[in-house]
């Protein structure tokens, strides 16, 4: 079957905060899946394969206390020699206190080799606000053989507002620098039911690094955002980043997607970038979006232009 005609249509149902990443043999994929109460993967050799490809459920929840509730969007990293995931989760007791938490793959293979937790993401010591309330979304990546974490946190009072930070890591579960604000919803189309940006994924291209986030509640409205800076620069300070003015990717009734976002990027088998994403089908959405299950993942060809990534629904 041509992958071709399968992009920008529902990949992988009913697996939201799509993650995808690949190592010299496998494409693994993980997700948030409708109960929140767990973490699996998948692998296979190629890309689309994925999409039938056997799911295996590594984790489960808690019976209480942490990580007993609203386990959510789980990536996998290899990052210090070994693999980790992220992922964050709720407490029976107070499904709010959401907190980001750390697995370690005891071995080489994260599919077939056992998972032991390392525990809750660890401010630096002399850190005292990062993972201190309602924080999401962690994922790492590594420029210039220092590893950095971005991930989502809330502030404020009422309703509050979620920002991205980000800082370098000291090791697979605790930050090295204290927190440096990223980014905060500044525009109209951020601010849609809730202020929020969250779901950072990183692309790059050359000394080009992207970051792309969403933004405002997982409805219709949820879209990406997207951030730019060198890779060169000083990342932990604020002004090496560039924030686009519009979303580069948002709901479209003539391509009958709508909410798209928390994507991240993996090259398929020929080295093309390929955002993966997830996105609804429909404009109505019984019940809270939140517990709707019907956000499934999809695919999307970067299209690059002047070496900056174009993200359309026409893209193949």
């Amino acid at each position: 079957m041509d992958q071709k005609l399968n992009y920008n249509q529902p990949w992988i149902l009913q697996r939201a905060d799509p993650f995808v990443c690949k190592d010299d043999n496998w494409y693994y994929f993980t997700a948030s899946v409708p109960q929140y109460d767990a973490i699996v993967l998948r692998r296979s050799k190629t890309l689309y394969g994925l999409k039938d490809a056997e799911e295996k459920v590594l984790w489960k929840k808690h019976e209480s206390g942490p990580m007993s509730e609203h386990i959510w969007a789980p990536e996998l990293h290899y990052t210090f020699g070994k693999w980790h995931i992220y992922f964050a989760g709720g407490e029976k007791e107070d499904v709010w206190h959401i907190r980001p938490y750390v697995l370690e793959c005891k071995g080489e293979d994260p599919f077939e080799d056992e998972w032991e937790e390392l525990g809750p993401m660890l401010p630096a010591p002399e850190d005292e606000f990062s993972f201190r309330a309602f924080s999401l979304d962690a994922t790492t990546f590594e420029v210039k053989n220092e590893v950095y974490m971005i991930w989502a946190e809330k502030v404020g009072v009422g309703k509050q507002i979620s920002n991205l930070y980000i800082a370098k890591m000291a090791k697979a579960n605790q930050l090295e620098t204290v927190q440096v604000l990223l980014t905060t919803p500044d525009y109209d189309w951020e601010r849609v039911g809730f202020w929020v940006n969250e779901g950072p994924g990183l692309i790059r291209r050359g000394e080009h690094l992207y970051i792309t986030f969403s933004a405002s509640e997982t409805g219709v409205d949820y879209c990406v955002g997207m951030l730019s800076a060198k890779e060169g620069s000083d990342l932990l300070d604020p002004l090496s980043w560039k924030k686009e003015r519009y979303p580069v990717l948002k709901s479209d009734e003539k391509a009958g997607i709508y909410g798209p976002g928390h994507n991240s990027f993996v090259k398929d088998e020929e080295g093309r970038d390929i955002m993966v994403y997830h996105a609804r089908t429909e404009t109505k959405i019984e019940g809270n979006p939140l517990y709707n299950p019907n956000r499934h993942a999809f695919l999307m060809p970067v299209i690059w232009e002047d070496d900056k990534p174009v993200f359309s629904y026409e893209n193949t």
